[in-house]
């Protein structure tokens, strides 16, 4: 096969995989909804959800974002963990259960 022809390969390949992680969770909250979900209580604070994590899961974070998924909201959570590996995490953001991703 030349090697033009294998490179149109490439996107089929990453349409198999799935969606990308943005797209999973693209009602992601801006910096002031993320703010205002926080004072009004429907969310716990990022300090809070990374100490829950970091119980079950100590590592350094790399990236969290505030989402609507699964009817809630919760903190999609990447975590760079000790012994090398990237995880990404859910945590509910009412509450600080870790729900997934463990």
């Amino acid at each position: 096969m030349p090697p033009t022809r294998s490179f149109a390969v490439l996107p089929l390949v990453f349409a198999l995989q799935g969606p990308a992680p943005a797209q999973e969770h693209s009602s992601c909250l801006s910096r002031p909804e993320q703010r205002a979900a926080i004072q009004e209580g429907r969310a716990i604070s990022l300090a809070a959800a990374k100490q829950m994590l970091r119980q079950r899961l100590p590592g350094e974070l790399l990236r969290a974002r505030l989402c609507f998924g699964s009817g809630r909201l919760v903190y999609l959570l990447t975590v760079l963990t000790h012994d090398g590996k990237v995880r990404r995490v859910t945590v509910d953001a009412t509450s600080g259960t870790v729900i997934g991703g463990l």
